[in-house]
């Protein structure tokens, strides 16, 4: 039984990043960028209007004739006396001999005559050439996640197209004869399927939405037969379920048989000790306790982690905060904890129904509290390791 850290270490030493491919633009959010940009352009390409209003060539004067006008989109760079302006309208190309912009607000307009009412400084609302990247500059780090604002910010630069990595196909394999989907009658002694549609969304919150499920009886032929087949045409296979040591549980068996190197079983931590993580060529394979507090505290600690890494995202650990915890805890377990907890700016508290079964506080949990195997008690106020959740 290994620790936390050291759980988090081999997924991290096994873990890799998936293929690079090249994608369009405007298909690429939520995906990670696999190369560095620089920009093909200065951005504005021309000095730019930053409002609606009149150009004009700073001095001492307030009166102009107003000569021509100068609209989004139009390029004109006719010689304007000092004491002319042309109306201009935001994101359109400002004449070279012109250096300021009022916004019509400030003026007075009397047929082609222009007063100034309110002066602006010199150069005021005036959008310089490359005045927001110049050709050349860094635009997007390798490594960053794509957001509408990065699809944006590429799209006016010109750039249609970009080098992400894969994201990975995942399979979800659900066990347990006492499991039926939600929406049919439920008999006696059996319970609803839950963990096959709450991982899934796990999944989905990532932004992977290449996800197959499937459900196996709890039987050693069935699931070696459909680990066989997940094997060779996912990247990540997530079994729920069947890992434990009952007399029906033959998930670890059928992983094995099926040549799946085993790197750590069981972690001394609660919920979740019973966990597996292998791996086959470069599918990785985890297989999760089937409760479902458990199921979830280990994807986010463990399986979200080796998705980022497959990803490609720069930062890949778990993030954490700290926390006044408002009420003494006593850890008696010698395991690491991840507690159900909800916090704000300055305190966490920790929820009720801690249970490994038990997902009601869970729904409004937002945070889950590590307390370390070696960290006995926990005063009232004292400060502790939170890991954000939802």
């Amino acid at each position: 039984m290994i620790q936390v850290s050291q759980a988090l270490s081999i997924i991290t030493e096994n873990s890799c990043k998936m293929p690079i491919r090249k994608i369009e633009v405007h298909k690429s959010l939520g995906f990670i960028l696999a190369e560095t940009i620089h920009s093909p352009i200065d951005m504005p390409p021309f000095r730019q209007s930053a409002m609606d209003g009149y150009a004009f060539l700073f001095s001492e004067l307030n009166q102009f004739d107003i000569v021509s006008t100068s609209q989004a989109g139009n390029f004109s760079n006719e010689q304007i006396e000092k004491n002319q302006a042309i109306r201009i309208f935001t994101g359109a190309y400002v004449p070279d001999c012109l250096d300021t912009v009022v916004m019509q607000e400030h003026t007075e307009r009397n047929g082609q005559s222009l007063k100034i009412i309110k002066k602006p400084n010199a150069f005021a609302n005036v959008r310089s050439k490359g005045e927001q990247i110049k050709k050349e500059e860094l635009v997007l780090e390798r490594n960053t996640l794509i957001t509408p604002a990065a699809i944006g910010f590429l799209a006016c630069l010109g750039i249609t197209e970009i080098n992400i990595y894969k994201k990975p196909k995942v399979v979800i394999i659900v066990t347990g004869n006492e499991l039926v989907k939600a929406g049919k009658k439920l008999p006696k002694g059996k319970i609803f399927e839950s963990n096959s549609v709450m991982l899934a969304s796990a999944f989905q919150s990532m932004g992977i939405d290449k996800i197959k499920i499937f459900k196996v009886k709890d039987d050693l032929n069935s699931t070696k037969k459909i680990l066989k087949n997940c094997l060779s045409s996912f990247d990540v296979v997530l079994v729920s379920g069947g890992i434990s040591v009952g007399d029906y549980d033959f998930v670890k068996e059928a992983l094995l048989s099926n040549g799946v190197e085993e790197l750590f079983y069981t972690i001394n931590q609660k919920p979740g000790k019973p966990l597996f993580f292998g791996k086959k060529v470069k599918t990785l394979v985890f297989a999760l306790p089937g409760n479902p507090a458990s199921a979830l505290t280990s994807f986010y600690i463990y399986v979200q982690h080796a998705l980022k890494i497959k990803m490609g995202f720069d930062s890949v650990h778990l993030n954490q905060i700290n926390r006044k915890i408002t009420t003494p805890f006593e850890n008696t377990t010698g395991k690491s904890l991840f507690l159900k907890g909800f916090y704000n700016d300055e305190f966490v508290t920790v929820l009720e129904s801690q249970s490994s079964a038990m997902l009601n506080t869970f729904a409004t949990a937002n945070g889950l509290i590590y307390i370390p195997y070696d960290k006995e008690i926990v005063a009232e106020n004292q400060e502790v390791s939170i890991i954000p959740i939802n």
